[in-house]
């Protein structure tokens, strides 16, 4: 029997060190928190605010399993270490664990690591701390400002907004950022300049001909004044006024903190940024890589060690530049190191694919940080034009002379940071001679706009919420899905295709000196798996603003995260510093409650010409709609509705788009006996006939659709369905969806996937019927319950059991009591109930059961008295 339990919060991890430690060390995992607050109810409160805060704490459910078998082992073992994460959770993590099982938290040991290997290991074991309590209290501060805060403003949003809305501390300023964004989008009005390139032409040393291009180092404001500048160009004569070349050199950037590693895995792999803490995790607890929530940018001496020798052997001395990086932040913790592999000598790990593609990126990351310079040769030449003086066209170009670190690793860019093509100087130009002239072939005065910032994507997101200290490492994954949670449906990611936009381009031709005038069109506006705000998030936030702006300040909301980081470091009482912010703020909410009116973002647009009824945009049930008829106008009436596409908001919608919305659906008549009718849905436009709903091209005015065609896409969508084969003599047929090609057979959708080795184009009878057998085949196993009445079922999924809501794109976790998944053994013993708690505690929300329907009271037996002269008789009906 081992002499000691060491209990830690990942089952992954637990497995690892285990195998570090040997026979003395039974490691046991607490799967994450045991207990939290409780739920709210009439006999006791989770938050005894009253008496100084006090939290009262329950042990989580589905963890009394755990906590028991952790109790039966703590009486087998001499000593119980502690070594949960370093970070407050972690603290909390261990503080929570010495509560429940009974342990001194004056003797317990409590160790921490950044990496799991074996030297890192046994230097804990040998410098054993206690749990940090000015850590707790920091943890617990968080936990209970956020309870509070998130439960009342969720509670006034109910009541002024809709249901099952929420809001809170961090998440409402996240919202605050996408939505000022998008304003500054929907209000920016892009301003008209010219651009002038020109191209030459050379003679190498070769005598073989060379075009470069220079740009003028001025842009004009007008199509008259790039005029003028061409007329003047058109007689002149072209030489080199003077060359400069000067070496310049690039740096490195600095191993990844949490925030920089979301962002380059967001830009380089296209993970979100809850996908890149995931696999890091994962990575982590298999002890590839050192700790994944850091600020720092820090190095151990022995890491740096290792990667000089790493960096020597793989690419020579000369690439070797060791250097420690220092942090800007002044929270930062310098005792903490930067995510680094945890042996730089492996160059890749044997995982899954997300884990190899992030480590990849983390291990050149770090390892480029600590070498050499790029250095580079950047020419610019002058180019001096003989009929103007106070101008010059300037070409730029630049040689790689040394890669340094490029041979390994190149930090990518924001979009906003990024230059326009024209602007890169990483071409060579050919060689040439002070006073040589040259001969234009063709100068271009290009018609371009000023552009606003670009929507903000996850990692842009991070960024600047890291820039402004809003929250810290921990807190960027959970902030940023919870706000995109469709249930809140406050901001969501999408790709928006733009739209075309003619400008002009004047161009003077070199040997002609002649100077034409064309139209381009140029496609502008596609944004992909950026941010956007909806117009609840809008709303919602126009809202807060008003009623709590001190809450909803940047600067507030980073204020907090510094005291707490003072509460975390001993110097200021956790009790106090909640004070000051609750109180004040739990007397606005009471003021709103009372007096604020129920939000709606109604906005009159104008008159309904046909009718003279108002025509406005609101917020409604189920997201923006368009509405003819205030009701004090229409009485008994109902008004007309129609929902606004996509991409419109109420904020930025005219009249004459709102009444466009009305023209749907539109009748065009009958085809071979049926109706054809066009419509415009939020996703698109759409012709409607024999049941079926085709989609317009978007590229198409819907407006412009007639029956000629809308014939058209119904013969294309015909001989899209036409059946491709037969299976059980039905017909198969194939198309193309939102979510990619697939046939379909008796309903069934079946995905043509890349590994299934098949094409949509010529996908045969044969082909189809394999995948209609697999497709049977799942769907056979998918189920394991299903609860009709409920809306509930739990299926089989990639990932194992998981369990569903009818209509709920979410799914939601199906744990046992030690808070891991599910096998489907044990999935097919599970209870309606046990599924059901599952759910409530992770957000969902069960349809409701309709009311039985009251049954008729039975007739009674009436007794009716018939009377025939004196003689009375009596009958009963049946």
């Amino acid at each position: 029997m081992a002499k000691h339990l060491l209990i830690v919060e990942s089952p992954a991890k637990a497995k690892t060190i285990e195998k570090i430690l040997g026979k003395d060390f039974t490691v046991k995992s607490s799967y994450g928190h045991i207990r939290d607050l409780i739920k709210d109810s009439k006999d006791k409160k989770a938050i005894e605010v009253d008496n100084s805060y006090k939290p009262n704490y329950a042990i989580s459910t589905g963890k009394q399993k755990v906590v028991k078998e952790l109790k039966d082992w703590v009486k087998k073992v001499d000593e119980v270490w502690l070594a949960t994460d370093e970070d407050r959770e972690g603290e909390a993590i261990s503080w929570h664990l010495a509560k429940v099982l009974k342990l001194d938290l004056d003797s317990t040991k409590r160790i921490s690591f950044r990496e799991i290997t074996k030297p890192a290991l046994q230097n804990a074991i040998q410098n054993p701390g206690r749990v940090d309590i000015n850590l707790v209290n920091a943890q617990q501060a968080r936990r209970v400002l956020d309870r509070l805060v998130g439960f009342e403003l969720s509670g006034l949003l109910w009541r002024k907004v809709r249901g099952k809305l929420s809001a809170g501390r961090v998440q409402s300023v996240a919202v605050k950022l996408v939505v000022e964004r998008e304003r500054e989008i929907n209000n920016f009005a892009p301003k008209p300049f010219f651009k002038v390139v020109a191209q030459f032409e050379v003679q190498d040393s070769k005598n073989k001909t060379v075009h470069f291009k220079a740009n003028l180092n001025k842009n004009f404001d007008s199509e008259k004044e790039a005029q003028a500048f061409l007329e003047k160009c058109a007689p002149a004569n072209y030489k080199v006024g003077n060359i400069a070349v000067k070496p310049a050199y690039r740096k490195p950037a600095a191993p990844f903190t949490t925030s920089t590693l979301q962002q380059e895995a967001s830009r380089k792999l296209g993970f979100s940024v809850s996908r890149t803490m995931s696999v890091a995790q994962r990575l982590y607890e298999a002890g590839h890589i050192t700790y994944m929530r850091t600020d720092s940018t820090t190095l151990s001496e022995t890491a740096l060690a290792a990667l000089a020798d790493t960096i020597k052997k793989l690419y020579g001395d000369n690439y070797l530049n060791t250097k420690q990086y220092t942090n800007n932040k002044a929270s930062a913790q310098e005792a903490h190191e930067a995510i680094r592999p945890t042996y730089a000598e492996n160059s890749a790990v044997n995982m899954g694919s997300d884990e190899n593609r992030l480590y990849d990126l983390i291990w050149k990351r770090t390892i480029a940080s600590q070498m050499a310079k790029a250095q580079l040769q950047k020419t610019t030449i002058d180019i001096d034009i003989s009929t103007i003086n106070d101008l010059k066209l300037v070409a730029t170009g630049q040689v790689l002379k040394f890669d340094g670190f490029l041979k390994v690793y190149l930090e990518s860019k924001e979009e906003d940071e990024q230059e326009d093509d024209d602007n890169t100087d990483d071409k060579i130009l050919p060689p040439m001679t002070v006073g040589q002239p040259l001969m234009l072939e063709k100068m271009d005065a290009i018609e371009r706009f000023t552009r606003p910032k670009p929507h903000y994507t996850e990692a842009s997101l991070v960024k600047k919420l890291e820039e402004l200290g809003i929250g810290r490492p921990s807190t960027y994954a959970p902030t940023i899905s919870r706000i995109m949670d469709p249930n809140r449906g406050y901001v969501v990611k999408q790709t928006r295709l733009g739209k075309d936009r003619e400008y002009k381009v004047l161009t003077l031709d070199g040997k002609k000196t002649t100077i034409a005038t064309a139209t381009q069109t140029e496609h502008v506006g596609y944004e992909k798996n950026k941010l956007f705000a909806s117009d609840l998030g809008m709303q919602v936030t126009d809202f807060l603003s008003e009623h709590f702006a001190n809450i909803m300040k940047y600067s507030f909301t980073a204020a907090i995260e510094d005291q707490l980081d003072i509460v975390a470091e001993g110097k200021e009482d956790w009790v106090k510093m909640l004070d000051d912010i609750y109180k004040p703020f739990h007397d606005q909410v009471e003021d709103t409650l009372e007096n604020a009116d129920r939000v709606t973002g109604e906005r009159i647009l104008g008159k309904d010409p046909k009718t003279g009824l108002s025509v406005l945009v609101r917020i409604g049930r189920f997201g923006p709609i368009a509405q003819i008829g205030l009701t004090e106008e229409l009485g008994e009436e109902k008004p007309q509705y129609a929902n606004l596409k996509e991409t419109q908001s109420i904020e930025t919608i005219t009249f004459e788009e709102a009444m466009e919305l009305f023209q749907f659906p539109k009748n065009l008549g009958e085809y071979e006996g049926k109706e054809v009718v066009i419509g415009e849905g939020r996703y698109g436009p759409f012709v409607k006939y024999d049941g079926a709903f085709i989609s317009i091209p978007r590229t198409e005015d819907v407006h412009q659709v007639g029956m000629e065609r809308a014939i058209e896409l119904i013969k294309e969508k015909q001989k899209a369905d036409a059946p491709i084969g037969y299976y059980q003599d039905k017909p198969i047929t194939k198309g193309e969806g939102r979510f990619g090609p697939f046939v379909k057979w008796e309903g069934l959708y079946c995905s043509i996937t890349k590994g299934s080795g098949f094409q949509l184009e010529t996908i045969t009878e044969e082909e189809a019927i394999v995948l209609v057998k697999a497709k049977i085949e799942k769907e056979a196993n998918r189920y394991i319950h299903k609860w009709d009445e409920e809306g509930l079922s739990v299926q089989n999924g990639r990932w194992g059991p998981f369990i569903k809501i009818d209509k709920d794109r979410k799914s939601y976790k199906l744990l046992n009591k030690k808070g891991e998944k599910m096998t489907p053994e044990e999935a097919k013993e599970v209870t309606l109930e046990y599924v059901i708690q599952l759910v409530e505690e992770q957000g969902g929300v069960l349809k409701k059961k309709k009311a039985a329907k009251k049954k008729p009271a039975a007739k009674k037996k009436t007794t009716k008295k018939k009377t025939t002269g004196t003689k009375k008789k009596t009958t009963t009906k049946k």
